[in-house]
């Protein structure tokens, strides 16, 4: 009934829209029916509600346009059916390649390895861009590259004998600068095969070996490879702390590449081989070849090689003084890795399998490092702060430190356990205050504290010659008679040892037996304060207390002391001043320092030092010290030990050295009745035998007859008396009253002698 124009302006509707149900087939009459209405039904109460209807798609008009002109030409010759149902397909393709709400078509989704990609790709730019922030802010907090340079070498002090052998060295590096072209090449190659086999190819930092490193230690499970190259390695001991922090690593690396720019190979690979660390406090291969083997790097085998390349990866516990096995174990593998980069043959590496490096045996004995720790000191005192490598040639004599040491040590190992003894000192000093040797505890190793220098403990006894030297200088003399009668002074009772009193006495036979009330006396009869007077003028430095029981060695004072006060009696009343540097060089040979002998002057007149020569001979020869054994020299001494055996001395000489011994404990335990007429004379006897071999016989001063240690008049061990201790009271006691009470009681109850 419509036109055919009409009919195409009022087109079916498309697939989709309202109204339309799917059906393209039309009525005979050609045209459009309308549908009836929808019966009304009554409302369901739970009846679902129907579905919403998809809203029209959106049709382009243009493109529909275009189609109709397009067909407009074969309209009417194409038969209406099919022209419609080719307008369904067409239109069904057009719904589905627009999406169903008709929309923009959705991109394709990504598969799992794509997003990996793509978010690693992200993630990778992101850590670049914050890897470069914080290397250009780590930087920053360098110092300016102009500015870096290779800090000084810290400074070495090695330390001579009397003789001028080494003895020891202090400080941070133990040895001097090796030149690479000096040491054998195998010592090199050791290096690099096992710390940096691609050192000569990469610039500082070596990307396969970081690489390599990770997978091993990812396949481990735990960390066994560094990635640390030897120039990254170079720079953390010259620049960086030791400190493992993401700050310190990036510094590392710029460092690394910095030295890379600046230095060569060779020059690098030098510097780190002559300020690495070897363990034991060496550091430098020189420092560590005297350290392990005795000789200069520039001698080592191929095996001591390889030993000290395999040190750096663990030096402390790989030490060969503490763990051979663990180091000659080490060093196979260093071995194996030099012959697998082509350094060494087979049969190089077979010989060294067969003869390992094993450990010198050390020069001199552990008791050096009690002379090098005070040496040092003295060092800074004498020259000021140490910045440059220094010579210090000493006064000590190699072999009587020898035999004071093992003296020391044997005596322990053999009766310390059973008198429940631990420790001990000694110092050998010549006449004018040279230390000849000096042994601060049985072991350096074991404990570093000094008890020869340091430690101050009672002197017991064997203070009691200052109490009668103030004696002498006030007129009395060895013949002078006092009393030994029991004395209470405000509670405090000093008693003798074996509780036994002679009565009148005189005073040589007095301090020869030790008779505590006698000391007592005579200190009160004198007055404390000049006592203390005596003893510092002849050495004592430590304080003193000016009190009664200053007579019996209450007041604490070294092993140091003791021997530079018994000096003047020694030498004929000339004050000295302790000292064990003679001189001191810098490398290039200059003297910055060199001892001249300035003694202290008289401190004692030479009438007064013939007495008490005289009456400390009598120690050796019937008193508490006859098992002194010394043949052929005239001796004299001090026993002494404090209350409860907490302390036992002997201080003894001759007319060339003085040797002051001490054992006890370092907690002030009580002993098992050690006393001074025991081990410390035992001890001396071995020292001074040594000291005096090949000397001259020197008399006491002021002796004619000179009394001889060990001669025919000595007593069997079994015979000498037990050596007297203060009992009855307390170890430090309370003031005495004024000297001139004191006095005037003594001589009403006493007399004057």
């Amino acid at each position: 009934m419509f036109g055919r124009r009409g009919e195409r302006e009022r087109r079916e509707p498309v697939l989709g829209t309202p109204g339309f149900d799917g059906d393209l087939r039309l009525s005979a009459e050609d045209r459009p029916t309308i549908p009836p209405a929808p019966l009304e039904r009554a409302p369901a109460r739970n009846r679902k509600a129907p579905p919403k209807a998809l809203p029209p798609p959106r049709i382009n008009r243009r493109r529909h346009d275009e189609w109709d002109e397009a067909e407009e030409a074969d309209w009417e010759d194409e038969p209406r059916v099919a022209r419609k149902s080719r307008n369904r397909r067409q239109d069904e393709e057009r719904v589905r390649e627009r999406g169903r709400g008709g929309g923009r078509r959705r991109p394709p989704k990504r598969g799992l390895f794509g997003r990996l990609v793509y978010w690693g790709l992200v993630l990778g730019l992101w850590g670049t861009i914050g890897l470069a922030g914080l290397i250009v802010y780590e930087a920053s907090q360098l110092p300016p590259i102009q500015n870096l340079a290779i800090p000084d070498r810290p400074p070495t002090v090695i330390i001579q004998g009397a003789d001028g052998q080494a003895i020891a060295t202090r400080g941070e590096m133990g040895g001097t600068n090796v030149p690479l072209r000096a040491l054998p090449p195998y010592l090199p190659q050791a290096f690099v095969a096992i710390e940096d086999r691609r050192f000569y190819a990469h610039f500082g930092l070596d990307p396969m070996g970081l690489a390599r490193a990770v997978v091993v230690n990812l396949t481990k499970g735990r960390l066994r490879e560094g990635g640390s190259t030897l120039t990254q390695q170079l720079a953390k001991n010259l620049f960086l702390t030791q400190e493992r922090t993401l700050s310190r690593k990036v510094q590392e690396l710029i460092l690394s590449i910095w030295l890379e720019t600046k230095y060569s190979k060779n020059e690098i690979l030098e510097l780190y081989m002559n300020r690495v660390y070897f363990g034991a406090g060496a550091y430098g291969v020189e420092a560590a070849a005297q350290r392990y083997f005795g000789k200069s790097a520039r001698q080592v085998t191929l095996s001591e090689a390889a030993m000290l390349a395999g040190l750096v990866k663990s030096p402390s516990a790989l030490a060969p003084t503490r763990n051979l096995e663990g180091a000659q174990a080490r060093a196979e593998i260093v071995l194996a890795a030099m012959q697998e980069a082509g350094f060494i043959t087979p049969e190089m590496r077979q010989t060294a399998l067969n003869r390992p490096a094993t450990v010198a045996k050390a020069q001199g004995p552990d008791s050096y490092g009690y002379v090098a720790d005070w040496v040092l000191e003295q060092v800074k005192t004498l020259v000021g702060p140490v910045t440059q490598d220094l010579v210090v040639q000493t006064t000590i004599d190699p072999a009587v430190q020898t035999a004071a040491d093992k003296a020391l040590k044997d005596a322990l190992a053999k009766s310390g356990k059973k008198l429940g003894v631990e420790q001990g000192a000694l110092v050998v000093m010549d006449t004018s205050g040279g230390v000849r040797a000096l042994v601060g505890g049985r072991s350096y190793e074991e404990s570093q504290y000094n008890r020869a220098v340091t430690a101050r403990r009672q002197p017991g006894s064997s203070f009691k010659p200052f109490v009668y030297l103030t004696a002498m200088e006030r007129g009395l003399t060895p013949e002078s008679v006092r009393a030994d009668a029991p004395i209470q002074l405000k509670g405090w009772k000093p008693e003798n040892f074996s509780r036994e009193y002679r009565g009148a006495v005189d005073l040589k036979t007095a301090l020869a037996l030790s008779l505590n009330t006698v000391s007592v006396r005579l200190a009160l009869e004198v007055g404390p304060d000049e006592v203390v007077k005596t003893a510092h003028r002849l050495g004592i430095n430590s304080k003193l207390e000016p009190n009664a029981s200053i007579a019996l060695g209450t007041s604490e004072v070294s092993v140091l002391e003791m021997a530079s006060a018994y000096a003047p009696f020694a030498n004929g009343g000339v004050g000295v001043t302790p000292h064990i540097i003679a001189r001191v060089r810098d490398k290039a040979g200059t003297i910055l320092y060199a001892y001249a002998e300035a003694g202290r002057g008289l401190v004692m007149a030479p009438p007064h030092v013939a007495m008490m020569n005289r009456m400390m001979q009598e120690v050796l020869v019937t008193g508490t010290a006859r098992r002194a054994d010394l043949p052929g020299w005239p001796a004299a001494g001090k026993t002494g030990t404090s209350q409860d055996y907490r302390d036992a001395w002997f201080v003894g000489y001759t007319g060339r050295f003085i040797t002051s011994v001490w054992i006890g404990n370092d907690d002030s335990s009580p002993t098992k009745k050690a006393g001074g007429s025991g081990l410390p004379v035992d001890i001396w006897s071995q020292v001074m035998k040594v000291a005096h071999k090949d000397q001259p016989v020197v008399p006491l001063p002021g002796t004619e007859a000179p009394a001889i240690a060990g001669g025919a008049g000595q007593l069997p061990p079994g015979d000498v008396p037990e050596e007297p201790v203060v009992t009855g009271g307390p170890q430090r006691a309370p003031a005495a009253p004024r000297p001139g009470l004191d006095n005037w009681l003594l001589d009403k109850l006493f007399g004057s002698g």
